[in-house]
């Protein structure tokens, strides 16, 4: 079985790295998901609808994918070995389906970009976390704070 997931936000964790929370449905389970500062930025544009003046690594397999009339059909992180997490990439060409291995990272990336549904596996799932238990009250306050206050002119700063 297949549980449908969204990406919930990034946030950093005590070592300063990136983790991308993916959430079930109802916001009560979050898988984190340790990622790449370059891949963390590129799906926080993506969430915030921010288009930068030249296309980014994402942007460029979106656009391959739309000229060669290849659907993201969906992204599943699949697996976890050794702490390591897979996806895989369910792409259509006419009445041709493609499963492709990707980094979970950029199949996220992707599938924002193509509004692609994200899916995880039940073996995945067993790895979420109550999202209660992650943070406190105030916390939870203070970060929806922190990202009230991030201004996508921020972000730019930091573009190709």
């Amino acid at each position: 079985m297949l549980i449908p997931v969204k990406v919930k936000q990034i946030v950093l964790d005590q070592s300063l790295s990136p983790v991308v929370l993916l959430s079930d449905q109802e916001g009560t389970q979050v898988l984190p998901i340790w990622v790449g500062p370059f891949e963390a930025q590129a799906i926080a544009l993506a969430l915030q609808g921010i288009l930068t003046p030249r296309p980014l690594t994402h942007d460029l397999l979106r656009s391959l994918c739309e000229n060669l009339g290849v659907e993201v059909k969906k992204v599943l992180v699949q697996d976890i070995r050794d702490g390591t997490y897979y996806a895989e990439l369910y792409l259509r060409q006419g009445d041709k389906e493609i499963v492709v291995d990707a980094r979970p990272s950029d199949a996220i990336a992707l599938a924002l970009r193509t509004n692609a549904p994200l899916y995880i596996t039940e073996k995945v799932a067993a790895y979420t976390l109550n999202i209660e238990d992650l943070v406190s009250e105030d916390q939870v306050e203070e970060l929806q704070q922190m990202l009230a206050d991030n201004k996508p002119e921020d972000d730019k700063k930091h573009l190709h």
